[in-house]
């Protein structure tokens, strides 16, 4: 429509057309080594992802259930004979790009976008290396791609005979298109209960802020209207939990896969020391205190915002 929008500049497209194809157009140059991998895999992806890609309560496995056989043929096995009792990322992936794009525009979950180009090789090359597909001194480049490309299991594994692979095949959901006298709008006969609604906590805290995708509220008084809330101070101890992904794993008063808020207050406010001691919690991670799950480390904030979010949780004593 004339009028609508502007015309995009050179360099608005080149920041926009970052994916890589499975023929590797679009893979810019450089190189990762495992061993890089292994230090930013610890810093910023086990956490989720767990120590050796065996990832936590939610996330399922990235590596696992292939065998020697199936990195020769190219077609895991498992997948065929149901002996896995779940699929794995390399059981499953096809193409080795699709690893690198995905880890280069969605990783870490809390900050996509932030690795640079020898972080997500580096990544990538350590994700291979714990499927015993490289070697622990190896170094992953675009150099190199297509070769380490035709040792992923299941490499032979994609299929491309079905309707929506060409622009001209054939929809696999054949109807014919009613004009007149059409059945009315579907009748929607199943919903969420209430009381599960906030059974993982207020999904809108816990999106990601990029993209057009926003949560539902789904706390208890979601359908109640509430009064505008005061907008937080850019360095309160609320807005830099929300700010910094605390959310993903935590929430005020429930727990997620961290403790929740309130928890970590009742434990620590009548500790003397208790905002010092958070603080240095908060900065350089932790694991063992309240289970088996690590907490990555928030070096990158300053004494005075791990100062207003330590004084926050402890805030939140009942």
């Amino acid at each position: 429509m004339d009028g609508l929008g502007k015309v995009a500049t050179p360099d608005e497209l080149k920041a926009w057309d970052i994916d890589v194809r499975p023929d590797f157009v679009g893979l810019p140059k450089g190189s990762g080594s495992v061993e890089k991998g292994m230090e930013v895999w610890e810093a910023q992806c086990a956490s989720c992802h767990g120590v050796f890609g065996e990832s936590n309560e939610v996330f399922t496995p990235l590596v696992g259930g292939t065998t020697e056989e199936d990195i020769k043929a190219g077609r895991v096995a498992a997948l065929k004979n149901g002996s896995s009792p779940q699929r794995t990322t390399l059981m499953k992936v096809p193409t080795l790009s699709t690893l690198w794009d995905y880890i280069n525009r969605a990783m870490p979950w809390t900050a996509p976008k932030t690795l640079s180009t020898e972080e997500v090789y580096a990544v990538t090359a350590y994700i291979l290396n714990m499927g015993g597909l490289v070697d622990d001194d190896f170094t992953l480049s675009d150099k190199n791609m297509a070769e380490v490309q035709n040792k992923l299991p299941n490499r032979n594994g994609m299929q491309t005979n079905h309707g929506m692979w060409l622009v001209s095949g054939k929809p696999d959901v054949k109807e014919k298109r009613c004009m007149s006298n059409c059945k009315p709008a579907s009748k929607i006969t199943s919903s969420l209960p209430e009381y599960a609604r906030d059974s993982h906590g207020n999904l809108k805290d816990q999106n990601r802020l990029v993209g057009p995708v926003r949560g539902s509220v789904t706390v208890a008084d979601a359908g109640q209207k509430k009064s505008a809330e005061p907008k937080l101070s850019t360095n309160s101890g609320e807005s830099l939990f929300k700010a910094n992904g605390c959310v993903a794993c935590h929430a005020v008063d429930q727990k997620k896969l961290g403790p929740s808020v309130v928890a970590v207050a009742q434990k620590y406010a009548d500790k003397p020391d208790s905002k010092d001691y958070l603080a240095g919690k908060i900065k350089g991670g932790s694991s063992g205190v309240w289970g088996d799950m690590p907490m990555p480390a928030q070096g990158h904030l300053s004494d005075e915002d791990l100062s207003a979010l330590s004084a926050w949780f402890l805030s939140k004593k009942k």
